[in-house]
Order: C-alpha cells, then structure tokens, then sequence
C-alpha cells in the first residue's frame, strides 16, 4: 500500500536500497548511508532548479535520514570518531538550515565533502 502512494521512481529506489542494505556487509553500509546522502543532496538541488518543493523536502528529508544513520553508526568518542561525530553534526546543522533557507552553494559543498570522504573509503585499486 506504502508503495502505491510514490512515484514509480520512488518505488524503485527504496526496492533497491532495502536490497542493498540486506547484502551489506557492515563496512557497506557506511559507503551506502554515504551513497544516499549524497543523491538525496542532489536530488534535492535539482528539486530546487525545477521549483519542486515536493521532491526538494522529501530529498531533504532522505538526506536526514541518512545523516542519522551515519551519525548512530560512529562508536567512541576519541579520533576518528570525534571528527565524524563533527563533521556529521556540521552536516545535519546545514541540511536543517536548509529547510527554511535553501543554500544550494552549501549543500553542494557538503555534497563534495561526503564526495571526498567516500572516495577515501574506496578500497584501493592496482
């Protein structure tokens, strides 16, 4: 029923990402909440081009999601962990700055940022 009440586009995403969360490894998982931040961020500036306020919320809405996810994923407190906890905190403040007030410089930004720090979790190649 849930389905039948999205796009058809909508539908299939969700298939796909509960399909790759259910053969994710626990590693894979991080590079996919990083995967969906980064499209819903990019969903929601093409939203925004196209005056769809709809699909700008709801992008915004995934990219939330998926910034919550990121964050209950860190354990520790001390290195690593401390700057994810800093940098995921960063990115929720301008995900939920930009609710009221669309920046799409800064979310292009942040979507370069999560570019990068997915980049760096790509195994090495050679």
């Amino acid at each position: 029923m849930m389905l039948a009440l999205q796009s058809p586009q909508e539908a299939y995403r969700r298939i796909d990402f509960d399909a790759r969360i259910a053969a994710a490894g626990q590693g894979d998982l991080v590079r996919l909440c990083l995967d969906q931040l980064s499209s819903a961020i990019g969903t929601a500036l093409h939203a925004q081009d196209r005056s769809d306020n709809l699909l700008k919320s709801q992008s915004l809405a995934r990219a939330l999601a998926a910034i919550t996810a990121l964050q209950l994923g860190v354990s520790g407190k001390g290195g690593v962990a401390a700057a994810l906890h800093q940098f995921y905190g960063g990115a929720r403040r301008t995900l939920l700055d930009c609710v009221p007030d669309f920046d799409p410089a800064r979310l292009t930004d942040l979507r370069a940022d999560i570019g990068e720090i997915a980049g760096a979790m790509a195994p090495a190649t050679g």
